[in-house]
């Protein structure tokens, strides 16, 4: 039997029963009618589709809950439970690997899940991380199977493609995802979407929808970028300023809600097309440049490394020596998708709120 009970911030960590439903009275017989008032038909109301987001504790997924709540009855779950700020986004505090986890299944009908709980290099350590990643996610697909469910939208990143001197000028969806040949910390992330696009190509039922986004940024996000760019001082490699791209987090959830609403199952790109320099980014979001030297290659890995949380992660350190940019036409000609926020909009926030940002 699942525990019903609540945590000290009064949410629950796992389902209550449902509740039976009640019984319709029976309609009124032909005879019991006038002639000369009947009723018209009753028009048939549209059963509202439930609707999972994992990761819900997160800033965007606060956002794509915010969107779809007018029109869909949703479920938010996160292992990391609840945020002060907005407690109502997340329902249930659970593992996907706990058996609890089923519970949240067997007592809600989902019609769709959107999977935005990836967890980054950053926020646990490597076994954890895959477990959640990998393993969690593998089971959620299994229970997606099990329970029925219609429609899966998978958040990744554009981190799978890796950042090499040789990458492209533009990165469609059928470039390799070397990132795992890289960097360790990138191999849960790798293995995330492939085992997404097993399930897209074996159980086309659940059809399953990846999108890989460019760098996500704006209120809420506290990714490596979005760090970099909320500081007075940001680092920067001596000789190097890659092309970049940039989404709004607002955009973003616009994007997964195109997803959902369109369900055309598939692999996708989601950015802008247009590119800054990275040196030019930070000017205009008002960052003062600290120069790392860039050679030998282990020194920039032990610079950033020692200025802690104030530099990027050393893994993602070639990402701001070579460009990836990439091509999220088929992303905007199949859902009709256009960014409502410019890259002077996105870098006019940090500028104007340098150093009230919370790193």
């Amino acid at each position: 039997m699942a525990d019903n009970s609540e945590d000290k911030s009064g949410k629950r960590k796992v389902p209550a029963r449902r509740k039976a439903p009640a019984r319709r009275k029976p309609a009124a017989s032909s005879e019991s009618r006038t002639k000369t008032a009947a009723p018209a038909a009753p028009t048939p109301r549209r059963k509202r589709e439930k609707v999972l987001v994992t990761g819900a504790a997160g800033a965007l997924a606060q956002h794509v809950i915010a969107l779809l709540k007018g029109d869909y009855d949703v479920v938010g779950v996160d292992f990391r439970g609840t945020q002060a700020t907005h407690p109502d986004t997340v329902d249930y505090e659970v593992d996907f690997n706990k058996r609890t986890f089923e519970d949240v299944f067997r007592e809600n009908d989902f019609a769709a899940i959107l999977h935005l709980g990836r967890i980054r290099a950053t926020q646990l350590d490597r076994g954890r991380r895959y477990s959640s990643n990998v393993v969690g996610t593998e089971r959620m697909l299994r229970l997606a199977l099990k329970y029925g469910v219609e429609q899966v939208v998978v958040l990744s990143t554009f981190h799978v493609y890796g950042a090499h001197p040789s990458n492209p000028s533009l990165i469609d969806e059928d470039y390799p995802l070397m990132a795992a040949s890289q960097h360790e910390e990138l191999v849960d992330a790798v293995e995330l979407e492939n085992l997404a696009n097993i399930y897209l190509y074996k159980h086309p039922e659940l059809h399953i929808t990846v999108l890989r986004p460019c760098n996500i940024v704006g209120p809420g996000i506290s990714n490596a970028i979005g760090k970099v760019l909320a500081q007075p001082v940001a680092p920067c490699l001596g000789g190097f300023s890659p092309l970049m791209q940039f989404i709004h987090v607002e955009d973003m959830a616009e994007a997964i809600l195109a997803a959902y609403k369109g369900n055309v199952p598939g692999v996708y790109n989601v950015a802008p097309d247009d590119w800054i320099a990275f040196q030019d980014a930070l000017e205009q979001a008002g960052c003062r440049r600290l120069f790392l030297p860039s050679i030998p290659p282990a020194i920039p890995r032990l610079l950033a490394g020692a200025l802690g949380r104030y530099a990027f992660p050393t893994y993602l350190v070639d990402f701001f020596k070579y460009p990836v940019v990439l091509d999220g036409g088929k992303f905007a000609r199949t859902f009709g998708f256009n960014p409502g926020y410019s890259y002077g909009d996105i870098f006019a926030y940090y500028r104007s709120h340098k150093g009230t940002v919370r790193l």
